[in-house]
């Protein structure tokens, strides 16, 4: 269940003043689709785009290698010691409707057996010597050599930046820990916004109960003051007109008057 690698080695040439980029196709003869990762010994002197994907079967990916910018070439005679590791897994029936990234996280803790691992040599090329050349003039006894440092404890390897431009580690352990916190931190944010917001709805209440007990005493005290004016004799409003009855009584006395003067 192992995919296929080309090339089996990834060669730069020179001058590394600029970025260099070497494509890596990675096929799956296999009859179920996996999934990959590709990690690296040293994640900060490497892009790869993408790092992590699906391939169908039957299908290849074409995945870029960039190797980032120096500041100046290593010295000619420097034995790079750079490697990648593409690791692969199946996509079983069960993990169908599983995105990448949770497929990788549950094998990883649970099933890291079922993982295949294919490991890439990085070569430093000179300017304008291909990769054939290079193949051709080592002896016999380099390519022992090498073979026998590349088949030793391999380094950590850790994921090189992808699309979205971040290296990421491959330490899960630091990466749980970090999402626990993360979590954790979110939690007791809720705890603290939930009890600011009891905190608030009881002030709004004491102030509401306060206006209300202030406008009830307005109100009583509105009502003692027309009651006690009104208790005085203190009219709220002046007299309009003169009552009949004292009319009636000025008419009859003018006509007394007329009747024993006249």
């Amino acid at each position: 269940m192992s995919i296929e690698l080309d090339p089996s080695e990834l060669t730069f040439q020179r001058p590394f003043t600029s970025e260099v980029t070497q494509t890596l196709h990675i096929r799956n003869p296999n009859f179920e689709p996996v999934v990959f990762k590709v990690k690296t010994t040293a994640p900060k002197q490497y892009c790869v785009r993408p790092n992590s994907g699906r391939i169908e079967s039957g299908k290849e990916v074409e995945v870029q290698v960039l190797l980032q910018t120096m500041k100046s070439d290593p010295p000619a005679d420097y034995k790079c010691r750079d490697k990648f590791l593409v690791q692969s897994i199946s996509i079983t029936a069960d993990r169908e409707a599983t995105n990448v990234q949770e497929i990788w996280s549950h094998v990883e803790k649970t099933e890291k057996s079922a993982i295949r691992e294919r490991k890439i040599r990085v070569v430093y090329l000179p300017a304008g010597e291909s990769t054939g050349s290079v193949h051709d003039g080592a002896s016999i006894s380099d390519n022992a050599n090498r073979e026998a440092s590349f088949m030793s404890s391999p380094p950590p390897y850790a994921t090189p930046a992808g699309d979205n431009g971040r290296p990421t580690t491959a330490n899960d352990g630091n990466t749980s820990s970090e999402l626990a916190a993360a979590r954790a931190t979110i939690a007791r944010l809720e705890v603290e916004l939930n009890n600011a917001t009891a905190r608030l709805d009881s002030e709004l209440n004491s102030v509401g109960s306060r206006l209300r007990r202030t406008a009830g005493a307005a109100a009583d005290a509105k009502g003692r003051v027309t009651e006690g004016a009104a208790g005085m004799g203190v009219m709220t409003h002046p007299p309009e007109g003169i009552p009949v009855q004292i009319c009636a009584a000025l008419c009859l006395a003018t006509f007394l008057l007329a009747w024993f003067f006249f």
